[in-house]
């Protein structure tokens, strides 16, 4: 049966009702609070509609994605060791990954935990200095990358390779595009209640109880004191 105009009507009418008990128990009673609440739902609906329901950005989000090449998913604005945000994700981070474990991403047990390792794997950080967020997949007791990288990224902090260093998949709300950074502990900060965005993320956690992320058994079984 055809859509009619007052099935639209009634659907509206019906739609209306739970969202204006919505409006006056979570943004207040008053109308002032209403008016408020609404041009941001309204404003918020018409982001949604510019940026998701219209073809053009899907054909360019599309595009961009097929044309991306693994160097410019670690390093999007092209800084390669330049980076002047410091701990720069680089090509290194893949190209190392596997054959030498470096960036935190060695397959080895850590089945102790120093005391001097202040966080988790799983826990959800802000970076102090640069102020993005991400989660973090894993660690190493004291920075473990070529020397190159370390000369280059940290020579200005020579302390930070002594200390624990986290790898860390960065929440795309703050960079473009998925990264993954190694971060010296003086500069993670842990925060609560914070899910982050990134396409990797579900490769290394089963769920997030609201507060941290779970890791999978294969990561559980790497870092077992976590």
């Amino acid at each position: 049966m055809p859509i009619q105009r007052e099935h639209l009507q009634f659907a509206v009418i019906l739609f209306c009702v739970p969202l204006q008990l919505f409006l006056t128990q979570y943004m207040g009673s008053t109308e002032s609070n209403r008016t408020y609440a609404i041009s941001q739902l309204v404003t918020q609906i018409t982001q949604i509609r510019e940026s998701w329901l219209r073809v053009e950005p899907w054909k360019k989000w599309c595009t961009r994605l097929l044309t991306m090449r693994i160097k410019d998913l670690v390093d999007p604005l092209g800084y390669g060791m330049d980076d002047p945000n410091g701990e720069c994700p680089a090509v290194e981070v893949f190209q190392f990954r596997d054959k030498d474990g470096y960036f935190g991403q060695s397959p080895e047990p850590r089945d102790t935990r120093p005391p001097h390792v202040e966080f988790r794997v799983g826990q959800v950080m802000k970076h102090k200095k640069w102020g993005y967020r991400g989660v973090i997949i894993g660690w190493d007791e004291t920075a473990r990358a070529p020397q190159q990288w370390l000369t280059e990224m940290h020579k200005n902090n020579p302390d930070w390779k002594h200390q624990p260093n986290y790898a860390v998949l960065v929440d795309t709300r703050d960079r473009p595009a998925p990264q993954i950074t190694y971060v010296p502990q003086e500069n993670v900060e842990v925060i609560k209640h914070t899910k982050i965005l990134h396409p990797s993320t579900e490769d290394y956690f089963e769920n997030f109880d609201g507060s941290q992320y779970l890791p999978r058994p294969w990561l559980r079984s790497i870092y077992q004191r976590d």
